[in-house]
C-alpha cells in the first residue's frame, strides 16, 4: 500500500510522526512492506509546530497513487484558504481507498467536501468550531476516532496513533496491530470511545 501523510506549515508534529511511526513499525510484521511517506504542496522544507523542520518525500505533482491519505492537524487557518490544497484533497478523495484526518485535519477534509453528511470528530477544543463552520457535518465529542465507511477522523494528537493502529487492524489484522503497539510500547486504546 502507498500511505501518504499530508503535512504543511505549523502542522502538529505528533499528528504526522505518530501515524508514520505506526505504519512504518507495522512493516516489521508484514510480508509486503507498505510505503509510508510525507507529501507537501511543494518540496520546500516545512516548519511544523515548535520549529520542527521536515522535508516532504513527495509533492502534489509527483507522489505515487495513494491507497490511504492521512491529513494532519495543526494551525490550519491559512491552509483551508489554499485553493490548490482543497482541490488536491477533493481529487484524492475520489481516487484513494481510504482517507483519514488527525485532529484539526478534519477542517481541511470538511472544506474539501469529504466529510459532508458524515459523523466525524476532531480535537476536543475545536469540536464546536467545526460543527458551526460545517453544519452539514455531525461532530461527535468524547470519542478517540470515528469510522464512516472509507473515511476516518480522530481526535487530537495521540488519538491519531490510536486511529492509525485501528487502521492497521482493519487493513491487516488485529494481531499485527497488537504487535505494532507492543513494539512501540504504546498503550493502544483499541476502542473509539
Amino acid at each position: 500500500m502507498n500511505i501518504g501523510i499530508y503535512i504543511y506549515e505549523n502542522a502538529e508534529v505528533l499528528d504526522f510522526s505518530g501515524p508514520f511511526e505506526v505504519f512504518s513499525t507495522a512493516n516489521r510484521f508484514l510480508p509486503n512492506e507498505n510505503h509510508v511517506f510525507f507529501i507537501g504542496q511543494t518540496s520546500q522544507t516545512i516548519s511544523a509546530r515548535g520549529g520542527f523542520n521536515i522535508v516532504p518525500h513527495f509533492t502534489f505533482a509527483d507522489h505515487p497513487k495513494l491507497d490511504l491519505l492521512i491529513v494532519v492537524g495543526g494551525i490550519h487557518d491559512q491552509e483551508i484558504k489554499k485553493t490548490a490544497v482543497i482541490e488536491w484533497l477533493s481529487h484524492q478523495n475520489e481516487s484513494v481507498k481510504y482517507i483519514a484526518s488527525v485532529c484539526t485535519g478534519a477542517f481541511l477534509l470538511a472544506e474539501a467536501g469529504v466529510l459532508k453528511g458524515l459523523e466525524v470528530t476532531t480535537h476536543w477544543e475545536d469540536i464546536d468550531t467545526l460543527a458551526k463552520r460545517y453544519p452539514e457535518v455531525t461532530v461527535m465529542p468524547n470519542v478517540r476516532w470515528v469510522e464512516q465507511g472509507r473515511v476516518f477522523t480522530s481526535g487530537g494528537i495521540s488519538a491519531g496513533i490510536d486511529m492509525s493502529l485501528y487502521l492497521v487492524e482493519k487493513l491487516f489484522s488485529h494481531n499485527i496491530a497488537l504487535k505494532t503497539a507492543k513494539q512501540m510500547e504504546f498503550r493502544w486504546q483499541a476502542k473509539a470511545y
